[in-house]
């Protein structure tokens, strides 16, 4: 596997080109703040998603009147990008439209993934751009693991907590696909405390209310905070005693249970013009 290393003083960062997901995220003292994709559990780090989040009705897609298969959370995540900007606190992973990908989705399009350091801070940016003569509906969202616990805060209670307070409602997946019943939320003044069995119905959604920023961690000890732009979708997600919790900010969802297969009709899709640009970012800063 092809990786780029980013550091400065304070971080370390490892980049795969396979779908540019990063693999690691180190602090100076070695300590991995990442979840290291233990196949018991879960291989994945870091995956971007796009051209779609979640899952489709029967993994089928429909465009017009053509239908495409396409696996959950698009394919990005299993796509080689190219490498095309590197410097020592940055790079840029460049996927763009090709023979196989349209056989998914029928768009000319290019997608960049940036990782920057600024700090104990590393910035994900993901740059689209519809390099298409017609509006591309897609769906984009970040989808990175982190450490649960965080190092140095073995046996302590850990948390999320929502900056702008809020209690947004929660949804749950039913075959993958969006129960579109609301369910109580479980924040309370903006704070949920992180619970295995909260996850034994799959991930916990959040389509809106989440806001766009939080912190991740134990009380008195290590935490994330952890900011996204652009993004107004969030979600929650493990596999019931695995290591890792993952934040996940996105612009769209999994289609509705009973909803339409077509790509512009799921929720939150994003419709961007010919010849268009848009970025979605988050940034996670360490502490402690």
């Amino acid at each position: 596997m092809q990786l780029t290393r980013i550091s400065n003083s304070d971080l370390t960062v490892d980049v795969a080109a396979l779908g540019a997901e990063m693999q690691s995220l180190s602090t100076r003292d070695g300590r991995n703040w990442l979840w290291t994709g233990d196949a018991t559990y879960w291989t994945g780090r870091s995956p971007i998603l796009f051209p779609m989040v979640g899952r489709a009705p029967m993994d089928v897609v429909s465009v017009g009147d053509k239908r495409y298969q396409m696996g959950q959370h698009g394919f990005a995540r299993r796509s080689a990008f190219t490498l095309v900007e590197e410097w020592r606190e940055h790079c840029i992973y460049r996927l763009e439209a090709s023979e196989a990908t349209r056989a998914m989705f029928p768009f000319d399009f290019q997608l960049d993934v940036e990782h920057r350091l600024e700090g104990r801070a590393v910035i994900v940016t993901a740059t689209v751009t519809n390099r298409d003569d017609k509006v591309m509906p897609y769906g984009v969202g970040f989808h990175p693991a982190f450490a649960w616990p965080l190092p140095g805060g073995e046996g302590q209670k850990h948390s999320v907590t929502l900056e702008n307070g809020g209690e947004p409602a929660l949804f749950r997946l039913s075959g993958g696909l969006v129960n579109p019943e609301p369910l109580a939320s479980p924040f309370v003044a903006g704070k949920l405390a992180l619970d295995h069995a909260d996850f034994e119905k799959d991930a916990m959604i959040f389509p809106e209310g989440a806001g766009a920023g939080l912190v991740y961690g134990a009380e008195n000890g290590p935490n994330i905070h952890f900011t996204w732009e652009n993004l107004p979708n969030f979600a929650l997600w493990t596999k019931p005693g695995a290591g890792f919790v993952c934040l996940e900010p996105w612009q769209g969802t999994a289609a509705e249970v009973g909803g339409s297969d077509a790509l512009d009709q799921r929720p939150y899709t994003a419709l961007l013009g010919p010849g268009a640009v848009a970025k979605y970012s988050f940034r996670a800063e360490l502490v402690g």
